[in-house]
């Protein structure tokens, strides 16, 4: 939508979807560090520390989906990848 709209309804669209997208990249940006997180420590073999980042993980995509950041079908082949690596991992 170009900002030479003049009518009211159309300048808050404006100003909601921008801080909409700043909140949406926070969220996303988030999720980006709890998997590296959780990739560090597969990479250092500490099943007890990624356990728990596992399931912070888990939660936070699962509050991202609810909200609408992402799509439910991206959060489940996340947790599957997710779960894969955790069991590697046990082995």
């Amino acid at each position: 939508m170009p900002n030479n709209k003049k009518n009211k309804s159309a300048l808050k669209r404006l100003r909601t979807s921008k801080e909409d997208q700043i909140r949406n990249k926070s969220r996303r940006t988030t999720l980006k560090t709890v998997e590296k997180k959780f990739r560090t420590a597969i990479q250092e073999a500490d099943a007890a520390k990624a356990g728990e980042i596992m399931q912070d993980y888990f939660s936070a995509l699962d509050k991202t989906a609810k909200i609408g950041v992402i799509h439910p079908n991206k959060v489940a082949n996340k947790k599957s990848q997710i779960a894969i690596l955790m069991n590697s991992l046990k082995k």
